[in-house]
């Protein structure tokens, strides 16, 4: 039986986070069942200059992500489609990740507002336990926005908000680097195994002066290591 990942992508800034993630998920051979919301779409057109259309969401998608989805097991499901497979407990799916979540999304979320299938689909993996990973962008937060977040946490929620660590590519990481350890931590939460991050291994930089040593190696003593990948 299928059992996909519902990956729902709110209005919030933070495109590439979920670009990231449904990458990693379907790097590991996941099943993904996407819903865009409609405030989304304009964020993905404002972020990235593609648009994202109900009827070419393939195209879109792989124009979006940057990279080929044939073969990849893939659904749409238009976020105003109530009646779609996420909107029921029946329907199999292993969880759900939304991101980047917006401060609207996390409140109808929070309070049962069902208002769209994102929302629905939160609602109905937090009903039946399975897990539920929310990635909250925007900054600062209000008190209404943090006791939203409590009532996901205590909804059984994980609250992943996308507060990106250096230990793993340093003070220079590049933007790509910050954006691929959320999304790693994303999917961490949800066991799915990734190599998007190097991992803390209790040795201050050990990994980094490897890289160093690697790519002086490889381009010789004019270039920068640092300034590589």
């Amino acid at each position: 039986m299928r059992r996909p990942w519902v990956v729902g992508v709110s209005g919030a800034s933070g495109t590439p986070y979920a670009a990231a993630v449904i990458g990693g998920l379907l790097d590991a051979g996941a099943a993904v069942d996407l819903v865009v919301s409609r405030a989304a779409r304009l964020t993905v057109l404002d972020e990235t200059g593609t648009a994202f259309r109900d009827a070419h969401w393939r195209d879109d998608l792989g124009a979006w992500l940057g990279r080929d989805l044939s073969g990849a097991d893939l659904a749409y499901w238009p976020a105003g489609d109530l009646a779609a497979g996420p909107s029921s407990g029946s329907y199999p799916v292993r969880g759900m990740v939304v991101v980047p979540a917006s401060t609207a999304a996390c409140a109808g979320i929070a309070i049962g507002l069902s208002k769209d299938l994102l929302q629905r689909a939160a609602e109905v993996n937090l009903k039946e336990r399975r897990p539920v990973v929310v990635v909250p962008r925007e900054t600062p937060v209000t008190r209404s926005h943090l006791e939203h977040l409590i009532a996901l946490h205590d909804a059984g929620a994980v609250v992943l908000p996308a507060s990106p660590g250096f230990y793993g590519a340093g003070a220079s990481a590049s933007a790509e680097q910050l954006v691929d350890f959320v999304a790693g931590k994303v999917l961490d939460a949800l066991g799915v195994p990734h190599s998007l991050f190097r991992r803390w291994a209790g040795e201050l930089g050990a990994g980094r002066d490897r890289d160093r040593d690697r790519d002086r190696d490889r381009i010789g003593p004019v270039g920068n290591p640092d300034r590589l990948g």
